[in-house]
């Protein structure tokens, strides 16, 4: 870096980190709607991952027996699931978290009223998040959080968050994820997500043309990024995703971006925020077809601020 000489001192510009130990980007994935996808224990030592969403609890709520549907990964009925246990803890022994996503397009799910938002989360608590039940339909390992991905019904979401939210204690936190469409506000988890009580929220920045990337335009989509990071009160700093497909199939309405165009002009334009996190990615299989993840993996990371702050040093 160059000097310059003044009144015989030389002021040296050097870069200094305003924001020191701040959070890098994240890749978070959906696993789980296809047997043909790698498995879940690959899937988290791939390095690439933060955080895998399982999905779905297709079924729950207003007295429905909840189900669980993972594709052709295995059968809850059966016990089957039981096995992706081990997975499940040597995807947290290498420091990813793993979620149950609830909800997802095909599901018959509801909340009934605050009552059964409560039914629901203790049930979640026992089966999924190590409460009283021993072992549930996926064996003995505890996950970190749930995941809402919901696309029915409006009411009492709120409800649910407020109640999966108060099963966290000082010795585990449980973690609260959403996945809201980008048209603001979103016509399911609007309410919802105006607690403040999610940890992460990953926009579907697909399938929505006026709000995701199209024609060679980032416009629709950083526009509705600033709306809702700027509108939605969340329990953390960078809790904000964009949501992406992570192949051209995996989203047939639109909005799959090339890893080169996110790269070069779509990530430059939302990293600047504080309330940036990283990438969502739908889903395993379709990430398998491209290598979307391990394209952008080293792209996504938040840089710190620099400035230029001068110091004075001998000529």
């Amino acid at each position: 870096m160059a000097s310059r000489a003044v009144r015989g001192v030389a002021i040296v510009f050097v870069v200094a980190l305003l924001c020191s130990g701040a959070s890098a980007g994240n890749i978070s994935i959906y696993w789980g709607q296809n047997g043909f996808e790698a498995t879940l224990a690959s899937t988290c030592a791939s390095g690439n991952f933060e955080i895998v969403m399982l999905a779905f609890l297709s079924e729950f709520g207003n007295g429905r027996t909840p189900v669980l549907n993972l594709a052709g990964h295995c059968d809850p009925p059966s016990g089957t699931c039981k096995s992706l246990s081990a997975d499940i803890e040597s995807c947290q022994s290498s420091g990813v978290k793993v979620f149950l996503s609830l909800g997802g397009a095909w599901g018959s799910y509801s909340i009934a009223s605050a009552d059964d938002a409560q039914d629901v989360a203790t049930y979640l608590w026992n089966n999924y998040l190590g409460g009283n039940s021993g072992s549930g339909p996926l064996g003995a390992a505890v996950l970190d959080g749930i995941d809402f991905d919901i696309e029915a019904t409006t009411e009492h979401w709120d409800d649910l968050a407020k109640a999966v939210s108060a099963l966290s204690t000082s010795s585990k936190k449980v973690y609260l994820s959403a996945a809201p469409q980008c048209p603001y506000p979103d016509n399911h988890l609007g309410v919802a997500l105006q607690t403040g009580l999610f940890d992460y929220v990953w926009i579907q920045s697909y399938n929505n043309p006026p709000c995701h990337y199209a024609n060679d335009d980032a416009t629709n989509l950083v526009n509705s990024w600033t709306l809702w990071t700027t509108s939605v009160p969340t329990a953390q700093t960078g809790s904000f995703y964009l949501g992406l497909p992570a192949a051209p199939a995996a989203a047939p309405s639109g909005g799959y971006i090339e890893p080169d165009i996110l790269i070069s002009q779509v990530l430059p334009q939302i990293k600047g925020s504080s309330a940036y996190g990283g990438v969502m990615l739908w889903s395993k299989y379709y990430d398998e077809q491209t290598n979307y993840s391990s394209s952008i993996k080293d792209y996504v990371i938040r840089k710190p601020s620099l400035v230029e702050v001068p110091t004075l040093a001998s000529a």
